[in-house]
């Protein structure tokens, strides 16, 4: 028996050193995903009667800034240049606050690092760590916080600067675009803002997309939110600020002289009723015309070539004057008549699509005669032609048969420019789908304010404008021919009836007319009916 039991614990005790002696590779423990403790701080958190020339906040582990000239975020601003944040570029345990000029007294300042300071191991920010203190004998305690919205694209905002002003003797409503704030909040990587250490009193209210960070709105470039009245605090609670971009206000650009036979103007603003003047004799011989550019703030001025200009003279009307300017010729570009037809980068032809032909040339002239559109058994399809208004367009308009192929054949004198130059022939080849090949969108609008005009756009996943839908009288929607995708449903309340979205003005304390999203994203599939219901509360 002692025999057989000293066995069995030889072999338990070879079993256990071999198991011990196995090869591995060390695993390291588990990924570190806590963030940097801070440890000490002097002088202290929320300290009163302030008067150090610096600051040094300890970590429980090495550290290193990120990102520090965005995320850190002064309340009140101070300017850079009286205070420098250490370490620059380095690791250490420490973040030092050095200030090159005394803050101003009586004052409760906060020094938000957002999401700067992160472990220099794993990358863990500390978010929205900040540290106050006051040059005075208190602290200032209130707090205010809410989230921004976009007011008309449905995608999320961050970096949203927020900027409250005292309202005293010295505020006026140019006071956002010339002073700083006196304290000021962001929202970094998310919507959400929480402004600290207020005191109590009223305040104008401002969000902005601060695009050259320098605290003022500028509103060639910053989208803005703004409330009709100013905010008091303390108070219970605060509307969400909702952001645009204001029409600029109105001023032209440089004009350019592009060749003998084509001028730009750009502008800024709304053109619309703007006058542009032009010499009495150069009017007469340009016998001229403009149209728009679908892509930048320019107008063009197409005019007979003039070859022997040595400049043309200009008057622009600016507010309540008209502003001389000499346009001279200058590195002449060349241009000659190009033609394409749409669509180009595939070849099918949906049923609500029309076929476009797109000139680099404003065209005035379009023959019938010249132009053919055959069906798949060659035979002949009625069409008919139209120049679009800004004369950078021609549309083909035919009754589309599913699954069929269309070949279209542009010859020469098909299309005139305003210059006369004509076309190259072109041969271009479409195809239909089938019906089943999409589906149909059945939408009623319910609401309770009925006296609001409105309409809809639909929209993709990817914010592209898919259909846009006026109002009707029973508001009932038959959206057909749409392809297989998920969709969005935008509501304009359209407030003046003019058929389009209208921003708003900060000077004028008017918001711009409401969006509303159709809460979830609708999912239509092919040879498919689906019926909504959008209601607007």
């Amino acid at each position: 028996m002692r025999k057989k039991l000293s066995i069995i614990i030889a072999i338990l005790w070879v079993v256990s050193t071999t198991h011990c002696a196995k090869r591995g590779t060390p695993s390291g423990g588990e990924k570190d995903s806590i963030p940097p403790v801070l440890v000490s701080a002097n002088p202290s958190l929320n300290k009163v009667n302030f008067d150090a020339e610096r600051v040094v906040l300890v970590f429980d582990e090495y550290i290193q800034l990120k990102d520090i000239a965005n995320q850190l975020i002064v309340s009140p601003p101070i300017e850079k240049s009286s205070y420098k944040i250490l370490p620059e570029g380095t690791v250490s345990k420490k973040v030092e606050i050095r200030f090159e000029e005394a803050p101003r007294d009586n004052t409760t300042y906060t020094f938000n690092f957002g999401e700067a300071i992160e472990d220099y191991n794993e990358n863990n920010p500390l978010p929205f760590f900040s540290y106050t203190f006051s040059t005075g004998d208190y602290l200032d305690s209130l707090n205010l916080s809410g989230t921004v919205k976009d007011a008309y694209a449905l995608g999320s905002l961050s970096q949203i600067s927020i900027h409250l002003y005292p309202i005293d003797s010295t505020y006026t409503d140019s006071t956002i675009y010339l002073q700083k704030p006196f304290h000021v909040g962001n929202t970094l990587d998310s919507i959400y803002f929480n402004l600290q250490s207020l005191a109590p009193g009223k305040y104008e209210f401002i969000a902005i997309k601060d695009v050259g960070k320098n605290y003022l709105f500028d509103q060639f470039v910053d989208l803005i939110g703004f409330f009709e009245a100013p905010i008091e605090l303390p108070q219970d609670s605060l509307k969400f600020p909702i952001l645009f971009k204001e029409v600029t206000n109105f001023k032209w650009g440089r004009p350019r002289y592009v060749n003998e036979h084509h001028l730009e103007f750009a502008y800024f603003g709304d053109v619309t009723n703007k006058d542009i003047v032009f010499e009495e004799a150069f009017e007469q011989n340009a016998k001229g015309f403009f149209t728009r550019d679908r892509e930048t703030d320019t107008l063009h001025y197409w005019f007979q070539p003039q070859k022997e200009l040595d400049s043309i003279v200009v008057a622009l009307e600016e507010k309540d004057s008209m502003r001389p300017v000499v346009i001279k010729p200058f590195k002449p570009v060349l241009d000659s008549l190009m033609i394409n037809v749409l669509p180009k980068n595939h070849n099918i032809l949906h049923f609500k699509d029309t076929l476009k032909i797109e000139s680099n040339l404003p065209v005035t002239e379009v023959n019938d005669e010249y132009i053919q559109i055959f069906d798949i058994d060659t035979v002949a399809v009625p069409f008919t032609s139209s120049i679009d208004p800004n004369k950078d367009k021609v549309y083909l308009d035919f009754k589309k048969v599913q699954k069929d192929n269309y070949r279209i054949q542009i010859l020469p004198n098909a299309i005139k420019d305003f210059l006369g130059a004509t076309n190259d022939t072109i041969i271009h080849s479409v195809k239909t789908g089938a019906v089943e090949d999409y589906g149909t969108l059945f939408l009623t609008v319910e609401r309770k304010d009925e006296s609001i005009p409105y309409f809809f756009e639909l929209i993709d996943k990817n914010g592209s404008l898919i259909r846009r839908v006026n109002q009707n009288e029973d508001n009932s929607y038959k959206l057909e021919y749409l392809r297989p995708k998920e969709y969005q449903i935008r509501f304009i309340k359209d407030v003046n009836g003019n058929g389009r979205w209208d921003t708003g003005n900060y000077l004028e304390k008017r918001q711009p007319e409401e969006v509303i999203y159709l809460a979830d994203y609708l999912t239509l599939r092919a040879n498919w009916d689906l019926i909504e219901t959008f209601t607007i509360e």
